[in-house]
């Protein structure tokens, strides 16, 4: 009787799990379907004026009636969406670079040294992380565009990206550098290193997990990012990917969402690219980086 039970608690946990997979994977199969259908709409079949359930089966299943390419070769000639990728592969460039630069270096200084209002700033970064973003936006567009003078300019939005993301990853980083121990950096100062060898050769080597998701989390934040980037660019030459593709489907006065469809695809490819470029570092970097705070 225990192992019936059991087997039928299992079928409707499956049958839980099969359900929740399909209602997730299925707004995809959709996007997939319309970029690869050639057209602009999001129906695939008409329905008759009397529709069976067949006809209706049929209008809502995400398969087109023949697969092309050509939404993905028109999308770069209708806008300047190369043009628009480039922007975003240099604002979430530099953001990675300067998000992983001044986290990790924070974040060893939070680890490690003992100094006045240590404890307030990691509390601060903790608080900023409870506002939504579109509370600041306010104040960041005159920070940076009346008086910084920045607006359509990348400068910017690195400065607003990197400044969004660090202070999660300070904190993810502070935790990572806790677990690593002390003794080693103990041993190397005996044998004559200095702070700035120390950290450069022994801690950030050991860190490589947590740099890693620092990475991928900087970036995704700068390259999927829209109200900031819709905010302070007002030049189209300036958009990136995600502010360039609401073209698509609202500025014109028939919505192309196969052109939409094929560029979001296309702009999804650079993350997908680093996380699994990634992939084995972030289970490790996350769990390492939450054991201690």
């Amino acid at each position: 009787m225990s192992r019936r039970t059991d087997s039928v608690g299992h079928l409707w946990l499956h049958l839980f799990l099969l359900v929740m997979v399909v209602i997730t994977v299925y707004p995809i199969l959709w996007v997939l379907s319309v970029a690869f259908s050639g057209g602009q709409s999001l129906a695939f079949a008409d329905l008759p004026p009397d529709p069976g359930v067949l006809d209706r089966l049929r209008a809502i299943v995400p398969w087109p009636e023949q697969l092309t390419w050509s939404n993905f070769s028109d999308v770069f000639s209708q806008q300047p969406f190369g043009r628009w990728l480039l922007n975003s592969t240099i604002v979430a460039g530099a953001t990675t670079l300067c998000g992983v630069f001044l986290a990790s270096t924070a974040g060893y200084a939070f680890s490690r040294f003992k100094f006045p209002g240590r404890r307030a700033g990691m509390m601060g970064f903790l608080v900023s992380q409870m506002f939504p973003g579109t509370l600041t936006l306010v104040p960041l567009y005159i920070i940076i565009v009346v008086w910084l003078e920045l607006g359509s300019n990348f400068l910017g939005l690195i400065l607003l990206y990197s400044t969004t993301a660090i202070p999660f990853c300070v904190w993810m980083l502070k935790g990572y550098f806790d677990t690593i121990p002390i003794e080693l950096e103990e041993s190397a100062k005996m044998d004559g290193a200095s702070a700035l060898t120390i950290f450069y050769r022994i801690i950030l080597p050991l860190s490589k997990p947590a740099i890693a998701v620092t990475a991928l989390f900087s970036f995704m934040t700068a390259w999927n990012e829209f109200v900031l980037a819709l905010t302070i660019m007002d030049q189209e030459i300036m958009y990136t990917a995600p502010v360039g593709l609401r073209f698509f489907v609202g500025g014109y006065a028939e919505q192309q969402w196969g052109y939409f469809a094929a560029g979001s695809i296309v702009a999804a490819l650079p993350v997908m690219i680093l996380f699994l470029i990634l992939q084995r570092y972030l289970i490790s970097g996350l769990t390492a980086g939450a054991v201690k705070g």
